[in-house]
């Protein structure tokens, strides 16, 4: 099988966020079973030699606008976002099928259609879960989601449940030797509960916090936080990164209280890979993500709850060896294993490409929903 995944975002390494790091991941296990697995992806003009080499490409082969690099053992087509690349990349790929893999699946969607190739995408979040209703409507296309509140959240629109492939994490990239004594903090951005991060951080003065930065934060937002954080006293703030095994290896307490409602929540499976007990928000994915390995509390709560929890979690020898062995053990559960999602993404890609092109194709992928009324 060839599966191409496309995104309008650029890829690894250039983006580092959960989906980026996902995507990166399915694509190295794909390589492994056997199958033949490909992105398409915008370019970011960072100045690096990636985006040299890109420009080097072009220059050799001035009619390939999205030349092919080979970094991690698949290839991946960038271009600029100004361009689209999907006839280009079809005809070079040639794929069985191609999964919009992105926050905005809708404009990949229509960029391949007409070119022969099965259409599918695969959610990786919640803000545009209204795009499946959409989807739906055009008959042809299925849909995947990364976890059962997603998909419950797309059945609202779609009128049926997608099949769940959760993302997949590969131990070996996260597990690390411990030396715990900090509090992790991990994406910047307000929307993943920055606030209720400085106030903990405020609340407890001996402990000490180590936030690390957005991927995509401007440098005004960034000076803001550095200055926050000094005045704090108790934060160091990292840059974002690659190998997030350092910041693991140091981190006794994951805190995810997120403000909006998460797909997922993958720092939680990571972070429990190493026994690291979670404190998280209740949304959205969350609760599936976090499980027995942590805490939950209201996005929303005041910061005496959440100082509360804190402390149930850390200033209990007893309870935090309790809540470290439930975290090290759900990240263990046969469902988020990656070679059971390669199995159930394979199964599901396989499923629907097995289908005919009537309009009930994607449906025949999910789980149908009871009439209304």
């Amino acid at each position: 099988m060839r599966i191409l995944l496309a995104a309008k975002w650029p890829h690894f390494p250039q983006g580092g966020g959960g989906l980026e790091r996902n995507t990166h991941e399915l694509c190295r296990r794909l390589v492994r079973r056997g199958a033949k697995v490909a992105v398409i992806c915008d370019l970011n003009n960072d100045g690096s030699l990636l985006v040299l080499s890109n420009r080097i490409a072009r220059a050799l082969l001035p009619a390939r606008r999205f030349p092919a690099d080979h970094y991690f053992g698949y290839p991946v087509y960038r271009g600029w976002p100004s361009e689209d690349g999907a006839a280009e990349v079809t005809a070079h790929f040639k794929p069985d099928v191609v999964i919009a893999q992105s926050a905005e699946p809708i404009p990949i969607l229509h960029s391949f259609a007409g070119l022969g190739v099965p259409r599918m995408a695969y959610f990786h979040e919640v803000a545009r879960a209204h795009n499946a209703g959409e989807i739906a409507e055009m008959g042809d296309v299925g849909l995947l989601a990364n976890s059962e509140f997603t998909s419950r959240r797309m059945a609202e629109h779609a009128g049926y449940r997608p099949p769940v492939i959760r993302p997949l994490i590969d131990r070996s990239l996260y597990e690390t030797a411990m030396r715990p004594a900090n509090v992790l903090y991990v994406n910047t951005k307000p929307h993943k509960g920055l606030e209720t991060a400085f106030a903990l951080a405020a609340a407890r003065p001996d402990v000490q916090f180590e936030f690390v930065s957005s991927w995509y934060e401007s440098a005004a937002e960034r000076e803001e936080i550095a200055r926050r954080a000094q005045l704090a006293g108790n934060i160091r703030i990292n840059p974002p990164t690659n190998d997030m095994r350092p910041l693991y290896a140091r981190a006794r307490l994951l805190l995810a209280p997120s403000t909006v409602e998460e797909a997922w929540g993958r720092v939680a499976t990571e972070a429990h890979i190493n026994g690291i007990p979670v404190l998280a928000s209740t949304q959205g994915g969350l609760p599936e993500a976090v499980g027995p390995g942590g805490l939950l509390l209201p996005h929303d709560a005041p910061v005496e709850a959440w100082a509360a929890a804190f402390s149930e979690i850390w200033d209990s020898p007893e309870r935090y060896e309790r809540f470290s062995a439930a975290a090290r053990a759900y990240s263990l559960r046969s469902e988020i294993q990656p070679d059971t999602i390669v199995d159930t993404f394979i199964k599901s890609v396989e499923l629907f490409l097995s289908g005919s092109r009537a309009p009930a194709r994607s449906r025949a992928l999910g789980v149908a929903l009871p009439a209304a009324g």
